[in-house]
């Protein structure tokens, strides 16, 4: 893909998740004029009552803007996360699941759910376990005489493993009335819990971690080179990938923490823009982050509108993910190599 080609592939992938959001913002059993927004929420232009005025601002605001800022940045970190993975690892199949973060994660949330009612907390729990399974994953490795990134993927199989089994006694012990429905359905996956206040205090964090990856995407690929090429390159192997590993890490926990367990797009996505831009890790990068928005953020307007009562999203991502990359490794081999 030429330079010219490649730019005006990213402004108008921008343009569709634009227009893509600002539809979702009218999307809702709540019908509000396509103007609101424009006209400041003004009573008298929009020929509605203050109180109606009101309760427009308070629904896109409150509801719909968290909720969208949140797919597009979660779908993006995703995207972006498992672009990395695989490319850290040159290992097509990687995702940010790789290391034990999302079982962590998962784990850190229901347990705040169980000892709190406070959807903060559980965030902040699954943000912190998330962390921890990653640098269980990483402690293990010293132990294990071999390949250290062999090792390192069986350190992540070894933590998932452990945080799916305690995640099976947080279930166990849980209230069947209340607590096991809310932490089962909030494994599933979804944005319709995510409030104001938590979408502004975690998507920064995750801006600022897709920009630092997006950013080492030139060392990232020399890495792909393999270890003794980057080597022989001047490049720092252990300690640039242990930055990209933990940079990953924090950005897909809070993923978790912001929406549940929702599977497949770091996975899928990347594929879909290495097939459009090629390999090249500092075009495969921003590509993956803008699909993934644009694919989550449309995923998630299907859940809330396209049935009756709202399906998890994670249920609908696994539905479109698994016939779809039965088709992309079939075709994308010859791409990877």
């Amino acid at each position: 893909m030429t330079h010219n080609k490649f730019r005006f592939t990213i402004i108008a992938l921008m343009a569709l998740l634009a227009v893509t959001a600002y539809l979702s913002l009218h999307i809702g059993s709540i019908k509000i004029p396509w103007s609101a927004a424009f006209v400041g929420f003004d009573a008298t232009r929009l020929s509605v009552s203050t109180e109606t005025a009101l309760t427009f601002k308070t629904v896109i605001t409150e509801i719909r803007l968290p909720r969208i800022l949140a797919a597009v940045f979660c779908g993006a970190a995703l995207a972006v996360s498992g672009a990395a993975y695989q490319s850290m690892f040159m290992n097509p199949l990687v995702s940010p699941a790789l290391l034990g973060v999302l079982a962590g994660a998962a784990f850190g949330a229901s347990l705040g759910m169980l000892l709190s009612k406070s959807m903060l907390v559980a965030q902040l729990s699954a943000f912190i376990f998330g962390g921890v399974a990653v640098g269980l994953a990483v402690f293990l490795t010293k132990f294990f005489p071999g390949n250290r990134l062999i090792m390192l993927i069986m350190g992540g199989v070894i933590s998932s493993s452990l945080f799916t089994s305690l995640l099976s006694v947080i279930k166990f012990v849980a209230d069947a009335q209340n607590e096991l429905p809310a932490i089962v359905y909030w494994l599933m996956g979804g944005f319709s819990a995510v409030s104001s206040s938590a979408a502004y205090l975690v998507l920064p964090f995750i801006a600022v971690g897709m920009i630092l990856i997006i950013a080492m995407s030139g060392y990232m690929n020399v890495l792909s080179m393999g270890d003794e090429e980057a080597t022989s390159l001047g490049v720092d192997v252990k300690r640039i990938r242990t930055v990209l590993i933990i940079i990953t890490t924090l950005i897909s926990s809070l993923t978790v923490a912001l929406g549940g367990m929702i599977g497949w797009v770091g996975l899928m996505i990347p594929h879909i823009a290495r097939m459009i831009c090629g390999p090249d890790n500092r075009r495969l990068l921003p590509m993956s982050a803008l699909i993934g928005a644009i694919y989550l953020l449309i995923v998630d307007n299907i859940c809330r509108a396209a049935f009756s009562g709202e399906i998890p999203i994670g249920i609908m991502t696994s539905l479109m993910g698994v016939p779809f990359f039965i088709l992309v490794l079939s075709r994308t081999e010859s791409r990877w190599n």
